[in-house]
């Protein structure tokens, strides 16, 4: 009697009620149960941002945080304080179904415990490499009931570094490249960065054989390694930076002295997100230009 009823109540139910809940498990193992599709997203960083955009899923972002300014239209969102203190009460008063954190400083987990004690959803995830990247996209499809979304954004983004890798296939002798992350107080990237992913998929080699993914050296550490390429961001955490060739001591750098010194922007370079795969065409046309 029992499963006749259950059968009756699956057949007058609609199919897309019955098992619409979605869940994954995000990269700190903690499980992340959604009742529906997320359809209200707060992201506590601008990747999540520039995903849910490349998937045409930028109407389920409600909010962002003060730092956020790309894409162009997620200005006009209300902002709810920044990536490592939001504001739980702006964020309760939007009615997320599901905020999305990146890790990397410790304020970042804790920013998000007054938002789980009120019961919202939360995920956060760590990128440090494309596969990295292409699994977080994945994540961002269940939990968006848009699997066929991240498959395309992922097969493009894959395509397109096929084509940039057939550049240099055969090269045995990788050009060796140096990031700057900041400048004065220098700080460089190391092997644990997206950007050593980027330097290695546009066909260089990551100099600072370092597994941090920041790195603070001394200047007379950068003349030692002596690079044939110099690459120093502009951003948030580089602002302004002076030109390495009118800096004191940096013209005895083999890439200073050669010219092949390249301002890149920041948020395209340090920012995980599907903009990474513009910054290894930028590389990869800096490092096998024929001029």
């Amino acid at each position: 009697m029992f499963l006749k009823f259950f059968f009756l109540l699956l057949a007058i139910i609609p199919a897309n009620s019955v098992f619409a809940g979605v869940s994954v498990t995000d990269d700190f193992g903690n499980k992340v149960v959604l009742k529906a599709p997320a359809k209200r997203i707060i992201a506590l960083y601008g990747a999540f941002n520039e995903i849910l955009f490349a998937m045409d899923l930028g109407d389920t972002i409600v909010a962002r945080t003060s730092g956020d300014d790309y894409p162009a239209q997620i200005i006009k969102l209300p902002s709810i304080g920044t990536h490592m203190r939001p504001n739980p009460e702006l964020i309760v008063a939007l009615n997320p179904d599901l905020v999305l954190q990146m890790a990397g400083r410790p304020q970042a987990e804790s920013a998000l415990e007054p938002i789980k004690e009120r019961g919202i959803p939360t995920a956060m995830f760590t990128v440090t490499s494309f596969n990295d990247l292409y699994a977080l996209i994945n994540k961002i499809g269940i939990l968006t009931g848009e699997p066929e979304r991240a498959d395309k954004l992922i097969n493009s983004m894959a395509s397109r570094l096929d084509k940039v890798n057939e550049r240099f296939s055969t090269v045995k002798d990788k050009p060796r490249v140096f990031f700057e992350i900041r400048y004065p107080n220098l700080l460089a990237a190391g092997q644990g960065s997206i950007v050593s992913d980027i330097i290695d998929k546009a066909g260089g080699v990551n100099c600072v054989q370092n597994s941090k993914k920041i790195v603070r050296m001394g200047e007379e550490e950068v003349f030692r390694l002596d690079p044939e390429n110099y690459v120093y961001q502009s951003g948030r955490m580089n602002q302004s930076p002076v030109v390495p060739a009118d800096r004191d001591h940096f013209k005895m750098i083999k890439a200073v002295r050669l010219g092949k010194v390249l301002k890149v922007d920041e948020s395209v370079f340090s920012r995980p997100g599907p903009r990474n795969v513009d910054a290894v065409e930028t590389l990869a046309d800096f490092l096998y230009s024929k001029n």
